[in-house]
């Protein structure tokens, strides 16, 4: 769970170095996506097993960043994330219902 205190202090880092002018909602998109595949790249070539014991460390520096941008898009467009979550979560729940989903992977138009 992700506190109140720490999404301040997050828009305060970025508002005392005066980056919020850089930070469009077209910008945010792509450092997210970015930082996304940074934490792909953390699995590339890990086999089929995807150890993570040794790369938690990592793991935990680029799912940071991550959430920092998801956290930083929300604030920038004026988004609420924990009810924007939570209208998804009640989207999916009608989507994939648990009679038809559970225990599948199938995507909600062929369950």
């Amino acid at each position: 769970m992700i506190r109140e205190e720490t999404v301040k202090k997050l828009i305060k880092f970025r508002d005392d170095r005066d980056w919020r002018q850089f930070h469009t909602p077209k910008d945010l998109a792509i450092s997210l996506s970015l930082e996304a595949a940074e934490l792909l790249e953390v699995f590339q070539w890990s086999g089929a097993d995807m150890e993570r014991a040794e790369k938690l460390d990592k793991i935990k520096e680029e799912l940071a960043d991550v959430l920092s941008y998801c956290l930083l898009m929300a604030d920038v467009c004026g988004l609420d994330p924990d009810e924007i979550l939570n209208a998804k979560i009640a989207r999916n729940e009608e989507k994939y219902p648990v009679e038809k989903a559970k225990g599948r992977s199938d995507k909600y138009t062929e369950l």
